[in-house]
């Protein structure tokens, strides 16, 4: 729920203890805490709601969710909210790097092999992530980057019965995220 005044005067104590604990440490600072909460005039009944009280190095940034779920404020915040909007860039990632809302023909069947097609290219980007070492800069990239830089490449394969030679342009930039890829498979 959008913040205001008054929700972020009712967590003006863990915004605090978010802020002295980020003077201390240099690094994110965050506190959860749970209340109930009415508006002045548009909820009839008073409802739960999760605070995070978080100070960066940018300042201040308190978030606010509407519950009816029992449970731990963080768990219920970083597990299934923040994993909510998380499954939404995924499909967000389907729909504009892997064209999965193509389904314009008048056929359902070349609209389901459509489907499949990206479904198979988003499965083919997630086992390539998993290729890249975790220390990878380039392991957390959405597939439109990672088909921009390790795919759509101009060059020379040549085959014979027992190897495939990839020559790449000595230009590429890319090389070390190529070779990591390409050896990891």
């Amino acid at each position: 729920m959008a913040r205001n005044q008054r929700l972020q005067g009712l967590i003006a104590s863990e915004l605090a203890e978010a802020e002295s604990r980020y003077r201390t440490s240099e690094k994110a600072a965050r506190i959860f805490t749970r209340f109930s909460y009415r508006t002045r005039s548009s909820w009839t009944v008073e409802r739960d709601v999760i605070a995070k009280a978080e100070h960066l190095r940018k300042g201040s940034n308190p978030r606010f969710i509407v519950t009816n779920l029992p449970g731990d404020s963080q768990e219920l915040y970083e597990g299934l909210y923040c994993a909510r909007g998380d499954m939404e860039n995924r499909i967000k990632e389907q729909k504009l790097d892997l064209f999965v809302s193509r389904t314009s023909t008048g056929w359902m069947s070349s609209n389901q092999l459509r489907l499949w097609f990206s479904a198979i290219a988003y499965t083919f980007y997630l086992l390539l992530k998993r290729f890249l070492p975790a220390g990878n800069p380039h392991h957390k990239h959405q597939p439109t980057t990672l088909r921009l830089k390790l795919l759509k490449v101009s060059a020379t394969v040549r085959l014979s019965a027992r190897k495939v030679w990839v020559s790449l342009p000595e230009s590429f930039p890319y090389w070390d995220i190529w070779r990591q890829a390409a050896s990891a498979i």
